[in-house]
């Protein structure tokens, strides 16, 4: 399933649900294993749910290279929560600058 971020402030942001409920979590937006239908982050609490994804960013471990001599295919590189997370925190701090809400949605699962 398809989670699609929004708002006013930039691009849709697009990213599979496995992917998007870490970071839901983080945000205190996700309570429990099931994904909301939809959901917004409001501007004034904005500052706070940067924060909170901000702090994960710096605690959590980054992907670990196998081998330093066998360069690994891109395509193959684990993505950290620092890689994952980027376009999201870019699109709230815009968001925040501007005084608008991000939404977000989850896509039916057919």
């Amino acid at each position: 399933m398809l989670v699609t971020f929004s708002s006013k402030a930039g691009a849709d942001i697009l990213m599979l649900s496995q992917h998007a409920k870490p970071l839901l979590q983080i945000m205190g937006k996700l309570e429990g294993a099931d994904l909301a239908v939809r959901g917004v982050f409001m501007p004034e609490h904005m500052a706070q749910t940067i924060a909170q994804l901000e702090q994960a960013i710096a605690i959590s471990p980054t992907p670990a290279e196998e081998d330093d001599d066998a360069p690994l295919d891109p395509i193959a590189r684990p993505v950290g929560l620092r890689q994952r997370a980027f376009p999201l925190l870019d699109l709230l701090k815009r968001a925040q600058e501007k005084g608008y809400p991000v939404l977000w949605e989850a896509s039916s699962p057919w």
